[in-house]
């Protein structure tokens, strides 16, 4: 008898964001509307976001502004491919749940099947569910998703350790239409003093913008993750904006060591 696979439940809730469903919803909402205000609009339905995955009192506004660049698209957008970083697990490639679905308190987001089939034949994909079991950076961007999107489905993937052709090849099989959009989940500096982090992180930006694919786990813990995004914008011929660029001394930390938090957007031309 064939074991139906099952569904991965929420690891971080009530820590990194409300556990309570309509607090949640509540949250997210204030932070998509704050998104739409600070951007102004700028953006509309890029094909691709990077967003930070930290506590949401600390970057929940930062992620904000990126999910509000596909608030006009949200009705045309059936699957969402996303991408995070392995913080718990050490793993070599990427990692598909081997699960049905991922819950939040929204609720539970099916795993796109076929996709996950589709990626599941490149040589360093892998199914590994411990790897996904108590991961954040995958979770925490879910429900802003959940608020955007009535009805999608949902490629998730951990990404290890990974050269930037290695991601970009899993990218390029799941790339779609105007049905998918991509969402990498990435910080960017980790614990450095206030002025020295903005400096970093500005340095960092930079790079991004200029898609250049070579970034180290010091400039952002997702590197490997947005470093396959870039050289795929790249070889697509991309247009790379900048939304917000802040830390966490900017939103609930102290400034003596902050993380950093970028959100971007990625359009086809």
């Amino acid at each position: 008898m064939t074991q139906e696979p099952s569904v991965r439940q929420p690891a971080v809730a009530g820590l990194f964001y409300p556990a309570d469903r309509a607090e949640l919803a509540e949250t997210v909402r204030a932070y998509l509307d704050l998104g739409s205000a600070l951007t102004g609009g700028r953006t509309k339905g890029p094909k691709a976001i990077i967003a930070p995955h930290a506590g949401y009192d600390y970057s929940g506004s930062i992620a904000g502004s990126a999910f509000a660049s596909l608030t006009d698209v949200a009705d045309e957008v059936e699957r969402v491919v996303l991408l995070g970083p392995a913080h718990r697990v050490p793993l070599r490639g990427l990692a598909l749940p081997g699960s049905s679905a991922l819950a939040t308190p929204l609720g539970e987001v099916p795993v796109d099947a076929e996709l996950a089939d589709r990626v599941a034949e490149l040589p360093l994909v892998s199914e590994n569910a411990s790897a996904h079991a108590l991961e954040h950076s995958l979770e925490v961007e879910i429900p802003f998703l959940q608020l955007l999107l009535e009805d999608f489905s949902l490629l998730p993937v951990v990404v290890g350790d990974a050269r930037a052709r290695e991601v970009a090849e899993v990218l390029e099989a799941v790339w779609g239409g105007d049905e998918t959009r991509i969402v990498i989940s990435s910080d960017l500096s980790h614990y450095l003093p206030y002025d020295d982090a903005v400096t970093a992180d500005q340095a960092t930006a930079a790079r991004i913008l200029g898609l250049d694919p070579t970034l180290g786990s010091y400039d952002a813990c997702g590197a490997f993750c947005v470093n396959g995004l870039l050289e795929t914008a790249r070889r697509r011929g991309l247009e790379s904006e900048l939304l917000d660029l802040r830390n966490s001394g900017d939103t609930a930390g102290d400034r003596s060591r902050v993380v950093g938090y970028g959100a971007f957007a990625f359009s086809e031309s």
